[in-house]
């Protein structure tokens, strides 16, 4: 019983240091557990609709994506190759973009077509060390802690990068080479109440929050843009600025787009298109892929891309001609997002239609004072 007992033990710390999952992390992070369960890294393969179905149409037997939507899969390599398929038995293909992932980060090495993480070694039959931005980390049973800068400037910078498809066509870019992770974290991962741990044995009092705010969020996309027009006889010009430090648009699945409305006595007598926000190319910011000259709108096969952006940290000035205005006129200018442009229901079946309404980001209010 004894022997049994002995390999019970060291079996479970071998197991241990391979993998902790991310529930195990909610014994002692509680508030941390609770805003991640909350993000959109928490989403999988089988949770995420969108990236489900445009994986499965970007190949039925591969899951390229699987090095940043399941990266710590025990069978990473026999995803990407098509040798396996994801399992939702398999907690570490059902994690999504998990805990331990991200804080074992060692460095992230670039490459041209996508910059590829790499973890640290974590030794056989001892408690894993988990990497993070604290001084002197507090240690538990379950982990050992480090502080790492290398950590905090390239956590992002492995999957939130860039991405070329085996084509050499860019079909995500989010950052500049020579950028780092620290302003990710700086506007995502904002200082919250409460600390690190449920104990907060130090009093340390705050914590970086994981929610992960992005473009789901509806408060904190209002603050990416700002957004100013002047009016002139019969000339509009809108001018966005774009504060962020990445371009306006990044998903290749995503458009966003601008709406401009004047109204006189609560009706619309103009705006910027009839139907189709795309009918504005210069307010409508997407993606446009193309195989051998066709029009494609899943971009792993592509062999040409454009993209219509406005870049980091930058302004863009609309030009519209519109028609004479008269004093008492309102104009509304808003800022949408489809979390799935209208070209996706063409490519794949969404059930959850809601992704290709489109929802507001920003609007704001003019009032004509003077025609």
């Amino acid at each position: 019983m004894k022997y049994i007992l002995l390999f019970s033990f060291v079996f479970g710390l071998h197991l241990w240091a391979k993998y902790l999952d991310n529930h195990s992390c909610e014994e002692c992070h509680e508030k941390i557990y609770e805003e991640f369960q909350g993000s959109q890294h928490a989403k999988s393969y089988f949770t995420d609709e969108l990236h489900h179905k445009i994986a499965d149409a970007a190949s039925k037997t591969k899951y390229e994506c699987a090095s940043c939507h399941m990266p710590m899969a025990n069978n990473l390599k026999d995803l990407i190759s098509g040798k396996a398929r994801p399992d939702k038995n398999n907690k570490t293909h059902t994690d999504g973009v998990s805990c331990y992932f991200c804080h074992t980060i060692a460095y992230v090495k670039k490459a041209h077509k996508h910059n590829i993480n790499i973890k640290s070694r974590q030794a056989e039959g001892y408690k894993p060390t988990l990497y993070g931005r604290l001084v002197n980390p507090d240690e538990s049973d379950k982990h050992s802690s480090v502080n790492n800068p290398v950590y905090a400037k390239n956590a992002c910078t492995g999957c939130h990068s860039h991405k070329l498809n085996d084509n050499n066509v860019t079909i995500f870019e989010a950052m500049d080479k020579n950028q780092d992770s620290l302003e990710c974290i700086k506007c995502h991962m904002p200082e919250v109440e409460g600390g690190v741990e449920k104990m907060d044995k130090r009093a340390r009092g705050h914590h970086a929050s994981h929610r992960f705010l992005g473009i789901h969020d509806k408060e904190f996309r209002k603050t990416g843009v700002d957004i100013n027009l002047s009016v002139s006889g019969e000339s509009l010009d809108i001018t966005l600025h774009n504060k962020m430090a990445h371009p306006l648009i990044i998903q290749p699945a995503r458009a966003k787009f601008i709406k401009v409305e004047i109204r006189r006595a609560g009706k619309t007598i103009w705006q910027n298109y009839r139907e189709k926000p795309e009918e504005d190319k210069q307010g409508y910011f997407g993606y446009s892929f193309q195989k051998e000259g066709k029009k494609i709108i899943i971009p792993a096969t592509a062999t040409s891309g454009s993209v219509h952006n406005l870049d980091a940290k930058s302004k863009l000035t609309l030009h519209y001609d519109i028609p004479p205005v008269q004093k008492g006129d309102e104009i509304v200018v808003g800022l949408w997002v489809q979390l799935a442009k209208s070209d996706c229901a063409s490519a794949v079946t969404l059930e959850d239609k809601s992704l290709m309404k489109p929802e507001l980001i920003k609007e704001m209010h003019y009032t004509v004072k003077t025609p």
